[in-house]
C-alpha cells in the first residue's frame, strides 16, 4: 500500500465527525447529520488531496457566505477542538480542510485570514494555506511572517519559516522566491537559534530548498552563521547543506569541520572488473595516504556518470566513508556498488565512469562497461 493511500485515512469518518462536532459546538442548530452524510458521500473514492478539496467544498455549503462571519466561527475552533487520538500520527489531518478553506474563501480578506491561520496552525500546520497569500498579498503577508518569527508559540514561529519555503513538498512552488530568495533570510535569521527543534528543522529545510536554486547564497549565509555558532545552529547548517553535500560542492565541506586543503597521494583506484552486468556490483579498491604534516578530516565519496538513452550522461554522488587521516598514514578502502533494477532509475548499456571525490574535489576516475 502506498504512503499516499495510508495518509488518506487521516481524512475519513473520524475526521468528518470531529469537524462536525466542533462546528455544532460553535454554530447554533448546525445540521450535523446532513453534514456528515454529504461529507462522507464521496470521500471513500478520493485520494488525500482530493479529500481535502472535497471537504472544503462541503464546508462551503454550511459556513456563512460572508467570510467575516465565517472568520468568527473559525477563530473559535481551536478552543473547542477535539484533538483526537494522541497515538494516531494522522489525527491532525482532520483540521486540514478547515485551515485550507481559508486559502480558498478568505483570499480577498488577507488580514482576518492570516489571523485565522495563526490561530489554527497548531492543529495542523497552515504551511499550505498561507502560500496563496504570499503570492497575492506579499507585502502584508511578509510583514506578518516577520512578526510571527518572534511569536511565543513555536507552531506560529515554525509557520513563518515553513510557509515561505520556496520548494515546500506538496505545496505550490513559490517561483519568485526560488529565483530571488533574499526576503526569506531575515526570517531565518530570527529563527536560527530558536529554542524549538521543531522550528530549527524547518529553518534547515528552508535552507536546503533555497540551496537548490541559489547555492552560493546559502553557502555565504552559513559561513556567517558558523561564527561562534552553538551546537544547535551547527546542526541547522549541516542539515541545511545536505543537498549540496550530496552534490559534492567543495565549499561546503570546511563549513562542516572537514579539511579545506586536502593533500593526498592516491596509490591506487582500481576496478575489479571493467565490465559489469545489470544485477551485479561494481567493486572498487582505493589506497591513499596523507601528504600533509597534520591530521586531515575527509569525506570520501564517488560519483557515477550514468549513460542516458540518447548517449549523453547524468551523474549522481554516492557516499563512501568519512575518515580521519593522520600524518603519513596510509589507508585502503573497498566499495561494492550494486547495479540492480529499481523504479527510480533506468539503466542503459554503454561506457560509464566512476569518479573519486574527496571533500568534494575530484581525484581520479575510471571507466567501465555496463551490460544489460
Amino acid at each position: 500500500m502506498s504512503e499516499q493511500k495510508l495518509m488518506k485515512s487521516g481524512l475519513s469518518t473520524d475526521a468528518v465527525l470531529r469537524i462536525c462536532t466542533v462546528l455544532a459546538d460553535i454554530i447554533d442548530d448546525f445540521p450535523q447529520q446532513q453534514f456528515r452524510d454529504e461529507a462522507l458521500q464521496e470521500l471513500e473514492h478520493l485520494e488525500l488531496k482530493q479529500r481535502v478539496d472535497y471537504l472544503i467544498a462541503v464546508l462551503a455549503h454550511y459556513l456563512p457566505e460572508d467570510f467575516h462571519e465565517t472568520a468568527e466561527i473559525l477563530l473559535q475552533v481551536k478552543q473547542q477542538w477535539d484533538w483526537g487520538d494522541e497515538s494516531d500520527a494522522l489525527s491532525g489531518f482532520a483540521a486540514w480542510p478547515l485551515i485550507d478553506y481559508v486559502a480558498v474563501y478568505g483570499l480577498e480578506q488577507p488580514e482576518v485570514s492570516l489571523d485565522i491561520l495563526r490561530s489554527l496552525t497548531s492543529l495542523f500546520s497552515a504551511e499550505f494555506a498561507i502560500r496563496p497569500f504570499i503570492e497575492q498579498h506579499f507585502e502584508l503577508t511578509y510583514t506578518v511572517l516577520l512578526q510571527w518569527s518572534s511569536n511565543p508559540d513555536e507552531h506560529v514561529r515554525r509557520l513563518a519559516s515553513e510557509g515561505i519555503r520556496p520548494r515546500l513538498p506538496w505545496g505550490k512552488r513559490l517561483v519568485a522566491l526560488c529565483e530571488h530568495p533574499d526576503a526569506i533570510f531575515p526570517i531565518l535569521e530570527q529563527l536560527k537559534d530558536d529554542p524549538s527543534l521543531y522550528v530549527r528543522k524547518s529553518v534547515a529545510n528552508n535552507l536546503n530548498d533555497i540551496a537548490k536554486d541559489n547555492p552560493d547564497k546559502v553557502i555565504a549565509l552559513c559561513q556567517q552563521w558558523l561564527k561562534d555558532a552553538p551546537s544547535a545552529r551547527q546542526w541547522i547548517i549541516r542539515h541545511g547543506l545536505r543537498s549540496l553535500i550530496k552534490q559534492g560542492r567543495e565549499e561546503v565541506f570546511p563549513l562542516l569541520g572537514y579539511s579545506e586543503k586536502v593533500q593526498l597521494t592516491i596509490h591506487s583506484f582500481e576496478l575489479k572488473s571493467k565490465t559489469v552486468s545489470l544485477g551485479e556490483s561494481l567493486e572498487v579498491d582505493l589506497s591513499l595516504s596523507s601528504s600533509l604534516n597534520q591530521i586531515q578530516k575527509l569525506v570520501v565519496d564517488y560519483k557515477i556518470h550514468h549513460v542516458k538513452a540518447n548517449g549523453s550522461t547524468t551523474s549522481k554522488v554516492f557516499k563512501w566513508k568519512n575518515i580521519t587521516l593522520h600524518t603519513g598514514q596510509m589507508l585502503s578502502l573497498n566499495k561494492r556498488h550494486p547495479f540492480k533494477l529499481m523504479t527510480t532509475r533506468r539503466y542503459y548499456s554503454g561506457e560509464h565512469t566512476i569518479e573519486l571525490l574527496i571533500n568534494g574535489k575530484p581525484f581520479h576516475s575510471e571507466t567501465f562497461e555496463l551490460v544489460l
